[in-house]
């Protein structure tokens, strides 16, 4: 994780993700330089950012992936673009361009093999030894089936799913939704959703800085009070719990 951030909140965050090397407090251009220590060791990148001083790295690295919520210019730098302002999706986006690769191989292989087989039939190669040809009506029929099956094939995709956080409703007990005051930035963000991943039982916590909401998952009830303790504690206060 590379983060112009203070240093010890970045590693709070690192650590409670499992992430072991953690740079923070850095510029836009050394972020960029991070990347290009990576590429000088012949390693692919991807490179994830939502803001104007990741915009530098995003376009140095082999592939710039934004946040939908992030800044313009981080859009515009970037290859892929999220649509939602979850970090899951960088997983699902990578299964899902493995899955247009494949389908794109296959078609080509079908593509291929059809045509070797039919253009010398339609061609009259083998007719002189074995007498076989083919008629122009069916080669535009096979030609026409032969497009029919890689469009097919390619709509395959639409029934991509994601296998990430496919949990199932009946799984999640309780979702609540806080509105806090108090919240200006996005360490005010991380503050807030550390203080509720710390309550027990809570499966997800998003955060919303524009209307000053979170919401929370959990796999039991929750009483009110510890919620509002916790987010107290953080130094927020909150307004109304639903």
């Amino acid at each position: 994780m590379i983060t112009g951030d203070n240093k010890i909140v970045a590693e709070t965050i690192g650590n409670q993700l499992g992430i072991n090397q953690v740079i923070a407090e850095v510029l836009p251009q050394d972020k960029a330089k991070e990347v290009a220590k990576l590429q000088e060791t012949k390693k692919k990148v991807a490179f994830v950012g939502d803001g104007i001083n990741d915009s530098p790295a995003l376009v140095k690295s082999d592939i710039g992936i934004a946040i939908g919520s992030g800044t313009d210019i981080a859009i515009e730098s970037a290859d892929i673009v999220l649509m939602k302002n979850n970090l899951l999706d960088v997983v699902t986006s990578i299964n899902l361009s493995k899955s247009v690769i494949r389908n794109i191989k296959m078609n080509l292989f079908w593509a291929f093999f059809y045509n070797c087989i039919g253009i010398p039939v339609a061609c009259g190669i083998f007719y002189p030894s074995l007498g076989l040809k083919l008629n122009p009506m069916i080669g535009a029929a096979a030609m026409s089936l032969s497009s029919v099956c890689v469009v097919t094939n390619a709509l395959r995709l639409k029934k991509f799913k994601s296998n990430l956080n496919n949990r199932r409703k009946d799984e999640i007990k309780m979702t609540k939704i806080i509105t806090i005051e108090g919240m200006q930035c996005n360490h005010c963000k991380m503050s807030v959703e550390k203080a509720l991943n710390k309550l027990d039982g809570v499966i997800k916590v998003e955060v919303n800085l524009e209307n000053k909401k979170a919401v929370i998952e959990s796999e039991k009830e929750i009483d009110n009070e510890k919620i509002k303790s916790e987010i107290t504690e953080a130094g927020f206060e909150v307004k109304d719990i639903t």
